[in-house]
């Protein structure tokens, strides 16, 4: 059961990170970047995304425990 928590919970993480990285490229599109720095932008925020995901699981795990 703990097993398939996490899995389900890491592929919300990693969805939303990647439509978090969609919508940064787009924005970056529409803004009239080229698409290297488009994907760069989408890089970027696909990073931060999870980066914040751990840091928050990091921080959820010291109170907890």
């Amino acid at each position: 059961m703990n097993v398939a928590v996490v899995l389900l919970t890491t592929a919300l993480v990693v969805a939303i990170a990647l439509l978090a990285a969609v919508g940064a490229a787009v924005l970056a599109r529409v803004d009239g970047a080229t698409y290297p720095t488009a994907l760069k932008q989408a890089a970027t925020t696909f990073a931060a995304v999870i980066t914040l995901a751990a840091a928050m699981t990091a921080a959820i795990a010291a109170v907890c425990t």
